[in-house]
C-alpha cells in the first residue's frame, strides 16, 4: 500500500486521524517503506498543513498516550513555538520569575535548534535538574512552585521516527515538530501560554486551541515575530478558550511612559559568554531595561493564565518587586540544591 501519510502532504492534502495512527502503528512495528519516515518528516518542515491535519496529527497522538494524572489547578506552562530572532531564553526567565510571585508553573521545552539554547540546555547550564516523571513534577511543585517536565511528557512515535530517519537529525529535517513541541508535550496544567513567531502557524494554533480544549490556551504574538511578548512592542494575546484578542500595548503598567527597548536588548548570551551567567545577570536586576521588562511582562501574564485574580498592571508590579528584592535568584539556588526532583518529596514532607 503506499504511503497514504506522506502521498497527502505531497499534494497537499488534508491527512486525516486514522492515516496518522496507521503511520505510527507501523513505526512501531519497523514497518515504515524505505524513505517514508523521512520524506514525511521533511515534508511536514518544508511546508506546514493546514489546521485539520495538524490537528488529526495531535489528536492521534493524544489517543496512543497512557492517561495522564489529573489537572494540576491554578498551574501554568510558558513555552514558545521557536523560530523568530534570536533572544535570550525568556520564557525560562519568566517562568522563574513568576514561581516566584507564588504562580504555579510547569515548564516545558525542547533542546535548542539552529545554535540557540533551549530550555532543556539552559536548565543544564543553570544546575536545574527536570523531572523525570509526572510524580517528580508533583513532588517540584510541592516543595518549589515550580517544575520543569524532560522529555517524558513528549511522545515516543516521535522518537521512533527520528531513528527510522537517521543517519539525517530532527534539527536537519525536522523542524515542524520543534515548532510544533509546545502543543506534544502532554502535560496536566490548567493553562499554557504559548508565543507563536510565525503568523502561519499562529492561524494552527488558534484552531488547535478551539479543537483541543483540554488545558486553557493563551496564545501571544506580535509584529517583530518574536516567541514572547516584548514590553517595547504591541502584542496581540489570545487568552484562554476566548476566540477575542486584546492588544497589549507599552506603556500597559501604567509607570506613566512607553516602554522602550529594541530586539537588540533580547540578545543572546554573546561569545564566550555562559549562558547561564547571562541570564542570572537579568533575575539579578542587571542588563538592559528592556530585557528585564520584557521577563516581567510575560511573568504577569502567565499569572493572569494561572488564574490570577489581578489586573496585568498588578502582576508586573509583582513581579518587578519579586526581580528587585532577589527572589528568582534564591528560587534559583534551591533548585541548583536540591539538583534531584526526588529530594522535592523530602522537602516537601520536612514543611509538611
Amino acid at each position: 500500500m503506499p504511503p497514504g501519510v506522506l502521498l497527502a502532504l505531497v499534494a497537499h492534502r488534508r491527512v486525516d486521524e486514522g492515516s496518522w495512527h496507521d503511520l505510527w502503528e507501523r513505526a512501531e512495528d519497523n514497518a515504515l517503506l524505505p524513505g517514508e519516515a523521512l520524506g514525511v518528516t521533511a515534508s511536514l518542515s518544508t511546508r506546514l498543513p493546514g489546521a485539520d491535519t495538524v490537528v488529526a496529527l495531535l489528536d492521534s497522538l493524544d489517543a496512543r498516550r497512557d492517561r495522564l494524572p489529573a489537572t494540576w489547578p491554578g498551574t501554568v506552562n510558558l513555552v514558545g513555538t521557536g523560530g523568530g530572532p534570536g533572544t535570550f531564553d525568556v520564557t525560562t526567565a519568566a517562568a522563574l520569575l513568576a514561581a516566584a510571585t507564588g504562580v504555579r508553573v510547569v515548564k516545558t521545552g525542547s533542546r535548542g535548534c539552529t545554535g540557540r539554547s533551549g530550555s532543556l540546555d539552559t536548565l543544564e547550564r543553570l544546575g536545574i535538574a527536570a523531572a523525570a516523571s509526572y510524580a517528580e513534577c508533583e513532588d517540584m511543585l510541592a516543595a518549589y512552585g515550580i517544575a520543569f517536565a524532560g522529555g517524558f511528557v513528549h511522545p515516543v512515535e516521535l522518537t521512533r521516527l527520528a531513528r527510522a530517519i537517521l543517519p539525517y537529525g530532527m534539527k536537519e529535517v525536522g523542524g515542524a515538530f520543534d515548532r510544533l513541541d509546545p502543543f506534544l508535550a502532554a502535560i496536566p496544567v490548567s493553562a499554557q501560554l504559548t508565543g507563536v513567531s510565525d503568523p502561519g502557524l499562529y492561524a494552527v494554533a488558534a484552531r488547535v486551541a478551539d479543537r483541543r480544549p483540554g488545558r486553557a490556551l493563551w496564545l501571544t504574538r506580535n509584529d517583530l515575530g518574536a516567541d514572547e511578548l516584548l514590553s517595547f512592542a504591541a502584542n496581540t494575546v489570545r487568552p484562554g478558550p476566548s476566540r477575542s484578542e486584546t492588544t497589549v500595548a507599552p506603556g500597559f503598567a501604567g509607570h506613566g511612559r512607553p516602554y522602550a527597548g529594541t530586539l537588540a536588548d533580547l540578545r543572546p548570551a554573546g561569545p564566550g559568554e555562559p549562558v547561564e551567567t547571562h541570564l542570572m545577570t537579568l533575575l539579578r536586576g542587571g542588563g538592559p531595561v528592556a530585557a528585564r521588562e520584557t521577563v516581567c511582562l510575560n511573568a504577569a501574564v502567565a499569572t493572569l493564565a494561572a488564574g490570577a485574580d489581578r489586573s496585568l498592571a498588578e502582576a508586573f508590579h509583582a513581579a518587578e518587586d519579586a526581580l528587585r528584592e532577589g527572589a528568582a535568584v534564591r528560587l534559583v539556588e534551591r533548585l541548583r540544591a536540591s539538583r534531584r526532583p526526588e529530594t522535592a518529596r523530602q522537602v516537601a514532607g520536612v514543611r509538611a
